[in-house]
């Protein structure tokens, strides 16, 4: 299996996915750290977690995947959502936490 269909895996066997620098209990930057306090902000709890660091081919892999240059990345339901600002600008205005109505809790 490539790289695309590993991620393609990951985005569609998982309600919520958020491919980022570290580990939700340890972002290893900023952008993602923010993007994990959003993410529970909107009350969700679990979700799927990719460390991009631990895998370089994963790293680059999926920013063809979306055709988005930065990491974080958030999937809702097999979507691309968007990075760390777009995540923001969602949250401020209610809309992540439409988007995230209903979706189930990933571990």
């Amino acid at each position: 299996m490539d790289v695309q269909e590993r991620i393609r895996a990951t985005v569609t066997g998982n309600p919520v996915v958020l491919y980022m620098k570290g580990t939700p209990q340890f972002p290893q930057c900023g952008f993602s750290a923010t993007a994990v306090q959003i993410l529970k902000a909107c009350g969700v709890s679990k979700f799927a977690s990719v460390n991009v660091l631990e895998d370089m081919e994963v790293r680059d892999g999926i920013k063809q995947y979306a055709n988005w240059p930065t990491i974080p990345q958030l999937y809702i339901n097999g979507e691309f959502v968007g990075g760390c600002d777009i995540m923001r600008e969602m949250y401020q205005s209610g809309e992540l936490q439409k988007s995230l109505e209903g979706v189930t809790s990933a571990s």
